[in-house]
Formats: structure tokens, C-alpha cells, sequence
């Protein structure tokens, strides 16, 4: 069962976070940001991993405490939940529609991190969410989790579609990066012999 729960304590936020990569899609998400409520919440259904997060963070300075370290602490998880990374696919791909906007993601779980996003939004804010915070989250979950991402927005009119896609497709790539392949037993994918 490769399920994790972590807390992070910090001046700016407190959060509680559990992850299971093997779990049926069930987000019950609470940060204190309702728009990345709503993207984690696709994440874990599109993933098909059960995510519980809460957050308590200075929302009444700006959103960017809260997106970052909940970001941080789901890298931290899925290090953990993963451990060395022993018989999963390591890599993940998805082209994904959503509407008018069209986002590829690939993921390699390599033990790098590394974060390429190419995407235009058309507003500064989705409702009251900062847009440039979306890639700011995605660079913390790589950081922590030591993974590599690449994000591509071809196409889009509606910055929300387009958040959403890249949630989506992020989930679902990193569902075919984490699983389990019976062909490798108990290997680390890697000619190196570790995935660090």
C-alpha cells in the first residue's frame, strides 16, 4: 500500500496531507484557495489517487504561501510514497482536451528536478486566483518531489480551461509514471541502478 500522511508547519502555513497512489480517485481538499481546491480535486479524480489536503495559511496577505507549500508538501508525499522507486513506470505522458484548450504533460520521475511550462493565459486571475501562481505550484511539487515535468498549453482561450487541462493531464500522466510495472518485479527503472 503506498500511502503517505505528512504535515508541514510553517509561519506562513499549516498543512496536513495524505496520498494514496492506489486509491480510487477521492479528493477531499481544503486549502483556503478555492480554485486550487477545485484542481487538486481533478488531479486526484483524473489520477485516480485519494488525496486529503488541509491548509490554514495567510490567505489574507496573498494566495501564494498556500499554493506553494500545499505544492510542496504533495512532492514530499509522493517522494515518500514512492520510496526507491522500485517496479514503476517512471514515465508518463498526456494529451489532453479540455474544450477549446489542448495541454501535453509528460513526467519522468527521475529524481531531477525539473520544470519546462509553456502556457499563455489570457487573464491575470480566474476569479480571484492569481494565474502565475498555477506555474509556482507546479515548480514546488517538482522541487520536493525531485521529479521532471513538462507542461505544454498548445492551445486555449479560457484560462481556466487551460489550468484544467494541465491539472488533468498532470494527473493522469503521473498515474502511468507511478504504476506498477509486473515486468520489472523488483527493479529500479534505470540503467544507473537508482532513481536519486
Amino acid at each position: 500500500m503506498r500511502s503517505i500522511s505528512i504535515t508541514r508547519r510553517t509561519t506562513e502555513t499549516d498543512i496536513a496531507l495524505t496520498l494514496h497512489l492506489d486509491g480510487t480517485g477521492v479528493g477531499r481538499i481544503d486549502t483556503g484557495v478555492g480554485f486550487l481546491d477545485h484542481m487538486l480535486t481533478l488531479f486526484a479524480r483524473h489520477g485516480r489517487f485519494d488525496l486529503s489536503v488541509t491548509c490554514r495559511g495567510d490567505t489574507q496577505v496573498d494566495d501564494h504561501h498556500s499554493v506553494e507549500d500545499v505544492g510542496i508538501a504533495l512532492g514530499a508525499a509522493l517522494a515518500q510514497a514512492l520510496g526507491d522507486k522500485r517496479g514503476i513506470r517512471r514515465y508518463g505522458s498526456m494529451l489532453l482536451p479540455m474544450d477549446e484548450a489542448l495541454v501535453l504533460c509528460a513526467v519522468d520521475l527521475s529524481g531531477r528536478a525539473c520544470l519546462r511550462v509553456s502556457a499563455q493565459f489570457p487573464s491575470e486571475k480566474i476569479g480571484t486566483f492569481d494565474t502565475e501562481l498555477v506555474e509556482e505550484f507546479f515548480g514546488a511539487v517538482v522541487r520536493s518531489a525531485g521529479m521532471t515535468l513538462h507542461i505544454r498549453a498548445l492551445d486555449g482561450a479560457n484560462s481556466h480551461h487551460i489550468a484544467e487541462a494541465m491539472f488533468k493531464a498532470f494527473g493522469r500522466a503521473l498515474a502511468q509514471a507511478v504504476a506498477i510495472d509486473e515486468r520489472l518485479g523488483d527493479e529500479i527503472p534505470s540503467t544507473k541502478g537508482v532513481l536519486v
